[in-house]
């Protein structure tokens, strides 16, 4: 029998790329997965594509009193995990304050609502999503590299708040998710042929790459406090 058979399972940003990777991940070792985003229709496109079992809820993580009530009406969850942020980049003297206040509102403060107000069964796990630029940041994205290190931080400090339940971050490199749907096919391809000559495993990161560390940290009762990156080597590269 799988280790997440029969167990609630959150997965905050669930209705596309990592999150939706995850909870398919989760729910076909047997989880009772509820995807969550602020999004209703994205959610229930995500959950036809997921099939059934999967159930969804709305929730919008930039909301205090939204984030509270969310979590006193649904009970405890076995493992949550976070991958639901909207960021903004651009060089520090260029992007607009309000636009780095919202981007550490998302990512950061998102994150840092769902850990304070969910109920997470003892033995259980939080699991967040940061990034790699937290270790190897770029001049144009410095804001979202001191984000993923703060969170990264908080997940460390969360293990030993919240223990035994279990605090951790999975740290992906650049990922084939839907937020490049915005680019042209032919832009997208280049930027991707690009990315993974770079890297030493020469190929693009899928979200299901990043979904496998989900996992491993989920499932694996001896892991807490850690940060698994899954970036292709563009850490060291």
């Amino acid at each position: 029998m799988s280790k997440l058979e029969g167990k609630k399972v959150l997965v905050v940003g669930g209705s596309s790329g990592i999150g939706e990777a995850a909870a398919r991940a989760l729910a076909e070792l047997g989880a009772q997965v509820v995807i969550a985003s602020r999004d209703p229709a994205k959610l229930q496109a995500a959950a036809t594509r997921l099939g059934d079992g999967v159930r969804t809820a709305v929730l919008d993580t930039a909301s205090d009193a939204g984030v509270e009530a969310f979590f006193a009406a649904q009970g405890e969850f076995d493992h949550v995990v976070v991958s639901a942020a909207q960021t903004s980049s651009g060089p520090v003297r260029q992007l607009p304050l309000v636009d780095a206040y919202a981007a550490m509102n998302s990512k950061f403060w998102g994150a840092y609502r769902v850990a304070r107000s969910a109920r997470i069964a003892e033995g259980g796990s939080l699991t967040l999503v940061s990034g790699f630029l937290s270790t190897r940041p770029g001049k144009t994205s410095v804001l979202q590299g001191a984000i993923n290190a703060a969170l990264e931080s908080l997940a460390r400090g969360l293990a030993l708040e919240l223990s035994p339940v279990r605090v951790n971050t999975v740290s992906p490199g650049m990922i084939a998710t839907p937020l490049w749907s915005g680019v042209s096919d032919e832009a997208r391809k280049a930027r991707f042929d690009a990315v993974a000559a770079r890297l030493p495993v020469q190929r693009m990161g899928q979200p299901e790459d990043v979904a496998n560390a989900i996992v491993y940290l989920v499932t694996t009762p001896y892991a807490s406090g850690s940060t698994v990156l899954v970036d292709g080597g563009a850490a060291i590269a």
